[in-house]
Formats: structure tokens, C-alpha cells, sequence
């Protein structure tokens, strides 16, 4: 494309006017220099406007040229440095170049400024453009990342991309002393001993460390030295910000997650509580009336048999109901007999309430599972028999608890007259699936409800299975 800005004639014109400044590019130079020395500018300024001269041109092939306009025009951007105060300071050196020329070679000095002036805007967008596509992959980066490990990877690979190093690392760890700050180190040097990776070390020509938390420094590698510029700096500042906020996401996202597990726990503890307290208070009292009916029972008139009977019958349903919601509340059963009798229990239950036949599965793969899980695994086939029981009109219900690829599977399935299940979900009364769903991910697990009206009704939960240490 370089080669193309000028045609073939325009190029024979230019070739002319560059032989004829080549022998005063010198002296142009020289004369340049002193005009940049007044203004604020540093080396890396005066040597990119240098660069970029029809002095320049004069020593290189014009496609050369172009490419080195183009590179340092990408160098003044990241100077922050705009393309019209650019154009401005080439206007100067265009009058000193007049001088030399005596307004020689207009035309062929116009198609040079033109053709540079065009390089260099399109310089300037490419590097406002990196930015943005770098700002956008940070940004899509935060939504799409699953954990914050994740996230901080893709930073560091989206960062290596932009600023273009040959690698990247990530140093997990609290920056001490000089690492504290952004740093730029060259091979050979005492502080090349402050790049972390020991296969990174003395590899490359120069490196960036930079801070992006107060726990997280990354490391770039170059081939050539390559101090930063100022609006690579900004990058990395603004990078930073971002990864500042994403870190104090996880951690509140973290906090919250320990405190839904507290509340679940002592809601648990609680509910125990209660449990207790209603089997041995209004159980023991409810079970030592029955005692005393049928003692009255047996011992009364035959006129007041049928009565007291009744009562016994009332206090005998109550009695049941009683142990229901016990159990409901503190599945007890758990610790006593375990999840696999617990399960068949829960199911036993439910066909005293229901007439639908009930197919219990466990395979032996699913023992073994910690306590938290078991106590999911229950409260979740437990919430959803009762859900059958009293919406699904159905004839047969499944439940299966499985163990393969490292997950937990129970699946708890009806054939009866089934919901949609979008719609449901959005009834501000269906805090049933809601606080199933709240203990799988707490657990690190999932729970999917598949139904549809006359479909049946589907309850999948999925928790990660222990690792051999016993962790979940």
C-alpha cells in the first residue's frame, strides 16, 4: 500500500527533489534540531520528528520511508503527541527547506507532505484503534471470565497482544520493595535480577514490570529495548484500574458466597433446633397424651369410648404430621442412617402421600460424598417430591443418583402435568427452585428444571464430586 500513495511519474518528480536535498539534509537537520530544543520536547520526540523529514527521505528508498513514517508516527502518537501539532512542526522545517530549494520542486514537495501527512493520520487511528480493541477485550473479559484466575490471564494475554512483547507472565504474589512501582529494566543490568520468572530472566533485550494490584505484578518481555511511552503508560495505568476493580469484584463476589454459606448453615442449625425442640417437647407431650386416651380409652363407659377414640385418632395424626414436619425441618436421618436410606425414606414418604409409584436408583459410585453434599442432595430430592406431590398429578416418578466424570447427578423426574418453567420462574411465590438452586452454587454445582405443560417435570442437580483428598 506503501509503494502505491504516488504514481509513477509523481514518483520520478520526488526521486528529482530528494537528489537535490540530499546533500543539505545535514545542515536541515542540524538547523531542525535547534528549532525542537526550544520547544518542550524530549529526545524520543526530536528523533521521531527527525524521522520523518524529506531529509529522511532523501537517504532511503521512498517505500522505506513510508514505513518509517508510519512507525514513528505510531511512536508521536503514543508520545500524545496529535497529527496537527505534527503537521505544524513539519510546516517548519518545510520553510527551512524552502530556503535551501528557492522554491524549487513545489509540486513534487507537496506530493511528499501529502503522502506523509496521510501515513501519519493513519498512524494515529491504528494506535487509538489498538486501544479501544484493548479496552473492549478487557471489558469482555470481566463478563466472560469464569473466575478471577481466568480474568487475570486473559488481561496479561490481551496486554502482551497491544503492546506488542514477545511474552508475558503473571506473578501472583504481593509486590515488595522496587516492584511496587512500574519498572523497565534492560538484559544485563543489576535490576534484571527483579524479573520474577527465572525463565524469563536474561532472554529478552528489555522488560516492563508493572503493578496491577496490590497483589498482582505482570511482566513483559521485549526483543529490542523498548522504554514505554506515555500513552503506553496511560494503557497500563488504565489497565490496572480495571484489574484493581475486577479483584475487589471477586472478593465481594467471594464475601457474599461466605456469607450466603453462613446464612445457609445457621438456617440449617436452626432449623435442627427446632426440630429437636419439637420432638422432645410437643412430641414427648403429643405421645404421652395418646397414652393417657388410650388408658381412658379402655377404661371408660361404653358411651364415651367412641369419643375418646377419636380423640386418640386426631392426637395419632397429629403425632404423624408432627414427624413429617420434623423430618422436613432436620433430616436427621442423614446422620443416622445415611443419604442412601435417607433417599429411600423421603420416598417412602411420599407414597404414603401420593398414589404415584416411585422408582428409587442409587448407584454405589455416589457414596461417600461429604455431609454439606449429602445434606444438598437430600433437601433437593425432598423439595422436589413435595413439589410432586402437591402440583404434578402424575402416575410415575424417578429418582436417580448418579456418580460420573467427577459429578454428582441426582435426577428427580414426573410424568405428570408439568409447568412452563420460564414462566414459573418468574412467580415471585417459587422460592422452592430458588433456594435449591442457591445451594447447589454454593457447593459449586448447577440446577436445571425442565418442563412444559403436559410434558412432565424434570429437577437435575449437578455438584463437582470429591476429589481423593476428600474435597469437594
Amino acid at each position: 500500500m506503501a509503494d502505491g500513495i504516488l504514481t509513477p511519474a509523481a514518483r520520478r518528480h520526488v526521486s528529482r527533489m530528494l537528489a537535490a536535498v540530499r546533500p543539505k539534509a545535514r545542515g536541515l537537520e542540524r538547523q531542525f534540531t535547534a528549532l525542537l530544543r526550544q520547544r518542550p520536547y524530549g529526545p524520543s520526540e526530536i528523533g521521531a520528528f527527525l524521522a520523518i523529514t524529506p531529509a529522511a527521505a532523501a537517504r532511503q528508498s521512498w517505500v522505506a520511508f513510508l514505513r518509517q513514517v508510519q512507525e514513528n508516527g505510531r511512536r508521536l502518537a503514543k508520545l500524545n503527541l496529535p497529527p496537527d501539532e505534527v503537521e505544524s512542526v513539519l510546516g517548519e522545517f518545510a520553510a527551512l527547506l524552502d530556503a535551501e530549494l528557492d522554491g524549487q520542486f513545489e509540486p513534487a514537495r507537496e506530493q511528499v507532505n501529502l503522502a506523509t501527512t496521510w501515513m501519519l493520520h493513519r498512524a494515529y487511528y491504528e494506535v487509538r484503534e489498538e486501544e479501544s480493541q484493548t479496552f473492549f477485550g478487557l471489558y469482555r473479559a470481566k463478563a466472560e471470565a469464569r473466575n478471577l484466575d481466568d480474568l487475570l490471564r486473559e488481561f496479561v494475554r490481551i496486554l502482551t497482544r497491544t503492546v506488542h512483547a514477545r511474552t508475558g507472565r503473571l506473578v501472583m504474589q504481593a509486590p515488595e520493595g522496587k516492584l511496587r512501582r512500574p519498572r523497565y529494566i534492560e538484559r544485563g543490568r543489576a535490576s534484571e535480577r527483579l524479573i520474577v520468572d527465572p525463565a524469563m530472566r536474561g532472554r529478552y533485550a528489555s522488560y516492563w514490570s508493572y503493578p496491577l494490584s496490590a497483589d498482582v505484578v505482570v511482566q513483559f518481555g521485549f526483543g529490542a529495548r523498548r522504554p514505554w511511552l506515555p500513552r503506553e503508560k496511560s494503557l497500563l495505568d488504565s489497565a490496572a484500574a480495571r484489574c484493581r476493580e475486577a479483584i475487589e469484584r471477586a472478593r465481594m463476589e467471594q464475601e457474599i458466597v461466605r456469607l450466603e454459606a453462613e446464612s445457609r448453615n445457621a438456617e440449617e442449625q436452626e432449623r435442627r433446633r427446632i426440630g429437636r425442640e419439637l420432638h422432645d417437647e410437643a412430641g414427648q407431650s403429643l405421645l404421652l397424651l395418646r397414652l393417657h386416651l388410650e388408658m381412658l380409652e379402655r377404661e371408660a363407659p361404653e358411651c364415651q369410648r367412641a369419643a375418646l377414640g377419636e380423640a386418640r385418632s386426631i392426637v395419632e395424626r397429629t403425632v404423624a404430621e408432627l414427624r413429617r414436619i420434623i423430618a422436613a425441618l432436620s433430616p436427621a436421618v442423614l446422620d443416622r442412617l445415611g443419604l442412601e436410606r435417607a433417599l429411600h425414606q423421603v420416598a417412602a414418604r411420599f407414597r404414603k402421600m401420593h398414589s404415584a409409584q416411585v422408582r428409587v436408583a442409587i448407584s454405589p459410585e455416589a457414596s461417600g460424598i461429604p455431609p454439606q453434599m449429602q445434606e444438598v442432595v437430600y433437601r433437593v430430592a425432598q423439595e422436589s417430591l413435595q413439589n410432586i406431590a402437591k402440583h404434578s398429578q402424575a402416575r410415575h416418578v424417578n429418582l436417580a443418583l448418579r456418580s460420573a466424570d467427577h459429578r454428582i447427578r441426582l435426577s428427580v423426574s414426573d410424568d405428570g402435568a408439568g409447568f412452563s418453567a420460564e414462566a414459573a420462574g418468574k412467580k415471585p411465590a417459587s422460592f422452592g427452585v430458588a433456594g435449591m438452586r442457591e445451594r447447589a452454587a454454593l457447593l459449586g454445582g448447577t440446577l436445571e428444571l425442565r418442563s412444559a405443560p403436559g410434558k412432565g417435570t424434570t429437577v437435575v442437580l449437578e455438584l463437582p464430586k470429591p476429589s481423593a483428598s476428600g474435597g469437594a
